[in-house]
């Protein structure tokens, strides 16, 4: 169960990895595939809303019945996870203007997406380093089917929906090394 939440970090992480390299070669005055970029947005949209969240609310609920003294923890967490959000939807409005060839200020929507990236790391980071641990010393094997019943059908079947659904993102992340933690 542990060995899945941590691919499926390490796949948020290659998707972030290709965000950033989008964000730095528009920091170095390029224009970036931002039909690509549209995608890996979607997918995280996506992936937020199907996966994480719900995933998020059972981990949070069962350790705080588990282990009281971390629920100001897990409602940290919790907030700074919901507050991706609004920031995620504020460049896909923005990316929505771009491919419409509205003007749209590019070092404001590289500075947004810098603002992201980073919000979203720390959060992984967190949640890496601090969460996973918890679920790790205190899941028995019956909390850790109910996580396994919450994930996503197998990876492979995700993948191939990814290639079918997003043939360039998909490709991008064959491409792109896991990044370092």
């Amino acid at each position: 169960m542990l060995t899945q939440l941590r691919q499926d970090h390490a796949n948020m992480a290659r998707m972030l990895h290709v965000l950033q390299l989008k964000q730095k070669a528009l920091v170095a005055g390029e224009r970036p595939n931002f039909q690509l970029v549209r995608e890996v947005v979607d997918y995280i949209l996506d992936y937020m809303e199907g996966f994480t969240i719900p995933l998020e609310r059972i981990c949070s609920e069962r350790l705080r019945t588990l282990v009281p003294e971390c629920r100001e923890l897990t409602e940290r967490l919790s907030r700074d996870y919901q507050a991706l959000k609004p920031r995620l939807m504020r460049l896909s409005n923005d990316i929505d203007m771009i491919l419409m060839d509205a003007v749209v200020p590019m070092d404001r929507f590289a500075e947004d997406l810098k603002a992201y990236l980073d919000a979203h790391r720390a959060y992984l980071r967190d949640e890496r380093e601090l969460l996973f641990p918890l679920i790790r010393d205190h899941f028995d094997d019956q909390d850790l089917e109910l996580l396994a019943q919450a994930l996503p059908e197998d990876a492979a079947a995700k993948l191939e929906r990814l290639q079918e659904a997003y043939p360039e993102l998909y490709a991008e992340l064959c491409e792109t090394e896991e990044p370092a933690a």
